[in-house]
């Protein structure tokens, strides 16, 4: 079975906004060459979640992760996003949709921004 993940973000009207994300995603790509690694925004950039799961599942991927690029379990991890992957289970009975939780969440993205704050804040700090 053909496995894709998705990184999903927010999403803004800035284009600027999507290039840390496109970075991970270029990054993923260069440690997995050849793996579906795909970019989907909530609101505001394409594409959406339901196009981007859509695409992948037309070029054959039976697993699909979806990793929320979000800090924290929030207004739309708790609502909206449930109600969109009912939809893609829905439109897509034949595939393993997974959530994996906020990456902000995940203990080693935790350190390093904590590793960061002091990076920022300096010697000053301790």
């Amino acid at each position: 079975m053909k496995t894709a993940l998705i990184l999903f973000a927010h999403g803004a009207r800035d284009p600027e906004w999507a290039n840390p994300m496109r970075q991970v995603q270029a990054e993923l790509r260069r440690r997995c060459p050849g793996a579906a690694v795909e970019l989907a925004f909530l609101e505001f950039m394409a594409p959406g979640l339901l196009d981007c799961a859509a695409s992948l599942v037309a070029d054959g991927a039976g697993k699909i992760v979806i990793l929320p690029m979000f800090i924290s379990r929030g207004g739309h991890l708790k609502k909206e996003v449930p109600e969109m992957l009912a939809e893609l289970r829905e439109r897509h009975p034949a595939v393993d949709f997974v959530l994996g939780g906020a990456i902000g969440e995940h203990e080693i993205v935790l350190r390093a921004m904590a590793d960061a704050a002091l990076a920022v804040a300096g010697s000053e700090l301790a």
